[in-house]
C-alpha cells in the first residue's frame, strides 16, 4: 500500500499542472487511484471503512487542517471585512443545517432521526482545500475569494459540534448502557475549547516572545507548530475532551497571537504543506474504501445528495447575504462553490464506527455519495465557472461590492504552497 500511494504521489507531483489545467483537481485524481488499485482486477490494496488506519490518519489529518486553516484567519485582519463572513457563518451555516436535517428525516425515514441528523451535520461544512481552485484563481475578485476563503476555513470546526451532538444522541437513543451521553458530549466541547485556547494562545505567545530573544530558528519553526496542532488536538482527548474543537480553537488563539499576515506565511508554510501531503493520502485511502458504502446507495440517497449539494447550499447562502449589496449571480456563484471534502470524509467515518445497524451503514452511503459527487461536479465546474465570473465582474461599476478592496488573506493551496493571495498575481488558469 505504502508503493501504491508514494507512487501516486509521485505521479501527482510530475504531471499536476498539466492535469490542472484540465480541471482535474488532486482529490479527484488521488480518489480515482484509490478506487482503481484497489477494485478488480487490480487489487493491490485492501483498505476497510471501519478500519483503525483509515481513522487514525483521517482523524489527524482533519485535526492539523482545522488548527492551520483556523490559524489563517487572522482575527484582527478579519475585522476589518468581517459581514459578508460572518453572515454566511452565523446565518447560512445554521440554516444550512437546519435545512439538511429536516431534508434528511423526511429522505431516510428507516433511520434513526438523530443519525439522519448526523448525516446533514456531516455534509454541511465546505472543504478549504478543494476550494482552493476558486480562491486562488485570480479571475474571481480578491473580495470573493476572501470570503470564500474565510467560510471553507472556520465553518468545518463550527459544524464537528453538531456532528458530535447528534452522533452522541443516535448512540443514546439505541444504547441504554452507552457511556455516550448528550450531556457528556457537551462537556467534550467544552474541555475541548479550554484546552485549545490555553495552548494555541500560550504556544502563541511563547512563539513570539522566544523569537525576540532569537532562541527559535526559522528552520524548525514550522515544525514546532505543526506539533502544536496534535498537541492541541492530542492533549484535547487526554483531558476528556473533543480534540477537534481543540485543535480548531486552538488554531483561532494561535492565529490571533501572530502579528500579522507575513508571520502567518512564514510560520504555517510548513504545517500547510504537511497537511497537503495528509489529506492527499486521505483521499486516496478514500477512494480504495468507498465502494462497499456505494453499494448501499438508494434513489433517496441520490436524491439526498442532489439537493444537499444545491437547494441546501444555495438556498441558505441567497438568504444570508440578503442586503450584502451583492448581486444575484455574485451570491449564486458563492452559494455554489461549497465544495464537500476532507472533513465530511471524516466525519462519515467516526459516525459509521459510533452507530450500529441499520444506521451505520446509510449514513456512511449519503456522506461518500455527496463528498464523491462534489469532488466531480466542483473540481470540473471551478476553472471555467471562475473565468465566467471573472468577466461578468469586470463588467459591473468600479463601486460594486465585489470590487471593493479587502485586506490581504492566507490560503491553503492542494498542501503544495502556503502564501498571500493578491490582485497582481497572474491567473492560474
Amino acid at each position: 500500500m505504502i508503493l501504491a500511494i508514494s507512487s501516486s504521489l509521485v505521479v501527482w507531483a510530475l504531471f499536476s499542472r498539466k492535469l490542472e489545467s484540465l480541471n482535474i483537481s488532486a482529490a479527484m485524481a488521488f480518489v480515482l487511484a484509490g478506487l482503481v488499485l484497489a477494485s478488480w482486477p487490480a487489487a493491490v490494496i485492501d483498505i476497510q471503512v471501519g478500519g483503525e488506519m483509515l481513522r487514525s490518519i483521517a482523524e489527524v489529518t482533519l485535526a492539523l487542517l482545522l488548527f492551520s486553516d483556523a490559524a489563517r484567519v487572522n482575527v484582527g485582519v478579519l475585522r476589518q471585512d468581517r459581514r459578508v463572513p460572518m453572515r454566511l457563518l452565523m446565518l447560512g451555516l445554521p440554516l444550512t443545517l437546519g435545512l439538511g436535517v429536516a431534508l434528511a428525516v423526511w429522505l431516510f425515514p428507516d433511520l434513526n432521526p438523530w443519525a439522519a441528523a448526523a448525516i446533514a451535520a456531516a455534509v454541511a461544512p465546505t472543504d478549504a482545500a478543494l476550494g482552493a481552485q476558486v480562491v486562488e484563481d485570480t479571475h474571481v475578485p480578491l473580495r470573493i475569494r476572501r470570503i470564500l476563503n474565510v467560510e471553507s476555513g472556520l465553518n468545518d470546526g463550527i459544524a464537528t459540534p453538531f456532528v458530535t451532538f447528534f452522533v452522541a444522541g443516535a448512540v443514546a437513543d439505541t444504547a441504554s448502557q452507552s457511556s455516550v451521553t448528550l450531556g457528556g458530549a457537551i462537556a467534550d466541547l467544552a474541555i475541548g475549547v479550554l484546552t485549545g485556547i490555553a495552548i494555541g494562545l500560550g504556544g502563541g505567545i511563547l512563539l513570539r516572545y522566544v523569537r525576540r530573544l532569537g532562541w527559535s530558528s526559522d528552520s524548525y519553526r514550522g515544525i514546532g507548530v505543526l506539533a502544536l496542532a496534535l498537541v492541541a488536538y492530542s492533549a484535547s482527548i487526554q483531558f476528556g475532551g473533543n480534540g477537534f474543537i481543540g485543535a480548531f480553537v486552538g488554531g483561532l488563539a494561535f492565529g490571533s497571537a501572530l502579528p500579522s499576515v507575513k508571520e502567518q506565511d512564514v510560520t504555517l508554510g510548513f504545517d500547510a504543506q504537511s497537511g497537503g501531503f495528509l489529506s492527499l493520502v486521505v483521499w486516496f485511502l478514500f477512494g480504495a474504501a468507498m465502494l462497499p458504502a456505494l453499494e448501499a446507495v438508494t434513489w433517496r440517497t441520490v436524491l439526498f445528495v442532489v439537493l444537499a449539494l444545491t437547494v441546501v447550499r444555495m438556498v441558505p447562502v441567497a438568504i444570508a447575504l440578503v442586503g450584502s449589496g451583492l448581486t444575484r449571480t455574485t451570491i449564486a456563484f458563492v452559494g455554489w462553490f461549497g465544495p464537500r471534502g476532507l472533513a465530511s470524509v471524516v466525519f462519515g467515518v467516526l459516525a459509521f464506527d459510533s452507530l450500529e445497524e441499520p444506521d451505520a451503514t446509510p449514513v456512511l452511503a449519503a456522506v461518500t455519495l455527496t463528498v464523491l459527487v462534489s469532488v466531480v461536479a466542483h473540481g470540473f465546474s471551478a476553472a471555467p465557472l471562475s473565468r465566467r465570473f471573472g468577466r461578468y465582474v469586470a463588467g459591473l461599476p468600479e463601486d460594486a461590492a465585489e470590487r471593493q478592496d479587502v485586506p490581504g488573506f492566507m490560503s491553503r493551496s492542494h498542501g503544495d504552497r502556503h502564501r498571500p493571495v493578491g490582485p497582481g498575481e497572474s491567473p492560474r488558469h
